[in-house]
């Protein structure tokens, strides 16, 4: 589901994710909703709202604070059939991961920005860890939502 969409390659979009799975300061995280990285060969349009099968999660490090990018497919893509986890973009598209990688690693880099970077050894977790993230972090949300945690950064809920 999107509310926002970064064009990175003709065919490969970010999204951000609405209702929003927060990662928290607190666990290293920068309060910003987790963002989705959609592969498919259809693009969308912006705006809109999209089931996606999670395919696995990039850990990037943005200024020092976690900032999760989960890798996933419109659950209506032609593609979305034979893509499961990371094993199978590897196999069916080749080098969309490390496009993917590299884009977010170099995007700040015209503004004189350094380079991001990224845990797990700069590997793409599987699509079993994607769902911890989103499992994890939509808690964080649910949080907010019911007001268990302090709003502090007044996100509209």
């Amino acid at each position: 589901m999107a509310n926002l969409i970064i064009p990175i390659t003709p065919h490969l979009s970010a999204h951000s994710v609405a209702p929003c799975p927060i990662f928290p300061p607190s666990h290293q995280g920068d309060n910003d909703p987790v963002d989705v990285v959609e592969i498919g060969s259809v693009e969308l349009a912006m705006g809109s709202v999209t089931p996606v099968k999670a395919l696995g999660a990039l850990a990037m490090i943005d200024d020092g604070e976690l900032d999760w990018k989960i890798i996933c497919i419109a659950a209506s893509d032609p593609m979305a059939a034979k893509l499961n986890d990371v094993e199978d973009v590897e196999r069916e598209m080749p080098g969309e991961l490390r496009k993917i990688l590299e884009w977010f690693r170099d995007y700040k880099t015209p503004d004189g920005k350094p380079e991001n970077r990224f845990g797990y050894n700069n590997k793409t977790q599987n699509a079993a860890f994607a769902a911890e993230v989103i499992k994890e972090t939509n808690g964080y949300w649910k949080a907010l939502k019911s007001g268990a945690r302090v709003n502090d950064d007044e996100y509209a809920l």
